[in-house]
């Protein structure tokens, strides 16, 4: 009580002075409050500045000693700077009334707008301190694959309902739960959110489920993605495509649509080769006892054709197959020959993984020849690595082909038409 009669003594300085000089009330109270306000407004300002500055250099310095990172955060999210607009405003809020006392009317119109500055000043510090938190949180391996933004945007949209509504209620002067509770403003809020619900929910899906994380790489043909993660919030998923472009996708599309996530390759002990080379029908053929001899001079298979060679005689002979006809009983193709080479090739290869499956297998013939399938996994998984491994193997299977008789199937040129017609 001693001190509002103190400030107001000195608010009302000026004011004395004019009216023991004749000045009419009003006018005395009018030039006195521009004054007072004006002066008022002026200390707030400068006091505000200091006093910002000075608890953003205590919070920088406290953050310099201490071992967490919490409060660096802190401190890049602007929280100390906020924290500093606290005394300031309660200064105001306590001398504002005593200045405006004999204009009623100014007095209500500065108090909401007193008020008001404090809602959104308690909302920024919040923010602050929310943005500081997921920052802090994302240094954690816990969460850094973890969607902390979009649950920090749905605090952040509740916080700024609610202040609006204080807001509005400070104008307005109507009762906060009457206003929230009104079925119109509901399925305009209901309207207006659409987007924000439905990403809110899809947020909670990914997290829950772990359909996507911050790091993975994706492809999503409807909306030419094919990357890393690099960012999911409320609304967007932010995919930074391999020629360095970006791809925004809806987070609800997420649960809503198919896509590819490569997590699993990623995490596994290789990366999968699955491609095919053609061979034409018409080279595939039986092996003569003489072709069988040369072909045990290739080392990879030399093995398997001694073994299987003998192990063919035998039944042979057992069922008294006639041998004058080459097609009679058991025998040996080129093409299967062939096939198991390939298979040891791939069983000798370093860069192809041991721990993973791994086979060579005939397809169903088509109109450009029987396609011989590899199917296996890289031992190295990265990019440029896995493209490398890959050509290395097929430029060893193409060159092989020619040694077992074999041609690889090639759509005819017009080079390959022209000599024919000179035929």
């Amino acid at each position: 009580m001693f001190e509002n009669s103190l400030i107001i003594k000195y608010t009302n300085f000026l004011k004395e002075i004019l009216l023991d000089k004749g000045m009419p009330e009003f006018w005395a109270a009018l030039i006195n409050l521009i004054v007072t306000f004006t002066v008022v407004v002026i200390i707030a300002y400068f006091f505000d500045r200091i006093l910002r500055k000075i608890v953003v250099k205590a919070f920088y310095i406290f953050s310099i000693k201490t071992k967490t990172t919490f409060d660096d955060f802190l401190v890049q999210s602007k929280f100390p700077r906020y924290i500093g607009h606290v005394i300031p405003f309660f200064l105001l809020k306590l001398i504002v009334p005593l200045i405006f006392k004999d204009f009623p009317f100014l007095l209500n119109a500065f108090e909401i707008i007193i008020n008001i500055y404090g809602i959104i000043l308690i909302v920024k510090i919040i923010r602050s301190f929310l943005r500081s938190t997921q920052k802090y949180l994302r240094t954690k391996e816990r969460f850094m694959d973890k969607p902390l933004e979009s649950y920090v945007q749905v605090v952040m949209i509740f916080l700024w309902g609610i202040a609006i509504i204080f807001i509005v209620y400070q104008l307005t002067g109507k009762d906060v739960l009457s206003f929230a509770t009104l079925g119109a403003a509901s399925a305009v809020i209901l309207l207006i959110f659409k987007d924000t619900i439905l990403g809110f929910v899809a947020s909670i899906q990914v997290s829950v489920n772990d359909i996507v994380r911050i790091g993975d790489w994706i492809t999503y043909n409807k909306f030419g993605a094919d990357g890393t993660v690099t960012d999911i919030n409320l609304a967007t998923v932010r995919v930074q495509n391999w020629d360095n472009t970006y791809t925004t996708i809806p987070t609800y599309s997420l649960i809503s649509d198919s896509f590819q996530n490569w997590r699993g390759m990623q995490e596994s002990g290789g990366r999968r080769i699955k491609r095919a080379v053609f061979i034409k029908q018409n080279t595939i053929q039986f092996l003569t006892p003489e072709k069988i001899e040369e072909f045990k001079k290739i080392q990879l298979i030399s093995p398997y054709l001694k073994t299987k060679y003998h192990e063919i005689e035998l039944y042979n002979e057992k069922t008294g197959a006639d041998k004058s006809v080459l097609i009679n009983g058991r025998n040996l193709t080129n093409f299967g020959v062939f096939r198991k080479y390939v298979d040891a090739y791939l069983q000798q290869n370093s860069s192809v993984s041991k721990d993973l499956f791994a086979m060579v297998r005939q397809l169903e013939p088509t109109s450009k020849g029987i396609p011989l399938e590899i199917y296996c996994f890289s031992s190295d998984k990265n990019w440029a690595n896995y493209e490398a491994i890959m050509s290395d193997i097929f430029d060893h299977i193409i060159a092989s082909v020619p040694y077992f008789n074999l041609e690889i199937f090639e759509e005819p040129t017009g080079k390959d038409i022209a000599i024919l017609t000179k035929k």
